[in-house]
């Protein structure tokens, strides 16, 4: 079974100033990025798609893409504004794409295969690949929405630096309940972690409660149900100048209709990830430590 790993990279990187997809961060000027690809050839993936944004396609195919084209199968998809299911348009105002989901929607026409889902700027580790690499083994191709991904503590995802938006997980034995993506997240000083529900609701999390870092593992039918997802978010939201449609909320609201299963493998492996400039030297040491 031939696996596709699709990286989302399109990000403005507008907390951490400036495309943090191409910010040397290891001992040799590795990328997060290339210690990424590097762990999903070792677990049998045999193509990348890069969703980026086309202003800075030419840097990124040249720092990234075209350094790995000697192991793996590399192609590119375009997030764009414009890029929206036939008969809507976007605001005049709108100056952004549509979060997460819109992102993966950009690569429809890209994957016909199963494929994993992972932000560009996150350092997952190994055993994630490898948990994911063996989900796939288990499928078969067919209709059914089968989903997986891999949860960390939100503990182990929170930045010293400022707040952090994660996909907070309820599961019931190996599978996933619900996934509602949660805003400002932060430790206080008094070590309580705080952040903010779908509804605005400020919320205190468990440390060992799993969070979702968009390590998501589906099969190719998932494009046809994220486009009823997608359509449904525009009937709602899309007249907005700043809403996104998160990944997450897509994936929760096809498990709560029944439509879809999601397996969870959790792990305490390493992650790390840039948010913030602040968060560069903690990341250069611990892949260096790697």
């Amino acid at each position: 079974m031939k696996v596709t790993l699709l990286v989302l990279a399109a990000g403005m990187g507008s907390r951490y100033g400036g495309l943090k997809q191409l910010d040397p961060m290891g001992p040799h000027g590795e990328t997060i990025l290339d210690y990424s690809i590097q762990h999903a050839v070792q677990a049998g993936f045999q193509k990348v798609v890069f969703v980026i944004r086309e202003d800075f396609a030419e840097a990124f195919k040249a720092s990234i893409g075209d350094q790995h084209r000697a192991l793996i199968e590399v192609a590119y998809a375009f997030q764009k504004i414009e890029d929206l299911p036939d008969g809507y348009t976007p605001p005049a105002n709108r100056t952004k794409p549509w979060g997460t989901a819109h992102a993966i929607r950009a690569a429809r026409n890209l994957i016909r295969d199963p494929f994993t889902v992972i932000n560009a700027d996150d350092y997952y580790g190994p055993e994630a690949y490898k948990s994911i690499a063996e989900f796939f083994k288990s499928q078969t191709i067919s209709d059914a929405l089968e989903v997986a991904m891999v949860g960390y503590p939100v503990l182990n995802t929170l930045s010293p630096h400022g707040t952090v938006n994660r996909g907070i997980c309820k599961t019931k034995g190996s599978y996933l309940e619900t996934v509602e993506e949660h805003t400002e997240i932060h430790q206080t000083e008094a070590g309580i972690i705080l952040g903010k529900n779908l509804a605005g609701e400020c919320v205190e999390l468990h440390p060992g409660t799993l969070a979702s870092m968009n390590f998501w593992a589906f099969m190719p039918t998932f494009f046809q149900a994220l486009e009823v997802e997608f359509i449904e978010f525009l009937k709602k939201s899309g007249h907005a100048a700043n809403s996104e449609c998160y990944l997450p909320t897509a994936v929760d609201s096809l498990i709560q209709s029944g439509k879809a299963t999601c397996r969870v493998y959790p792990t305490d492996g390493e992650w790390f990830g840039v948010t913030y400039p602040e968060d560069k030297p903690y990341v250069q040491q611990k892949l260096k430590q790697l």
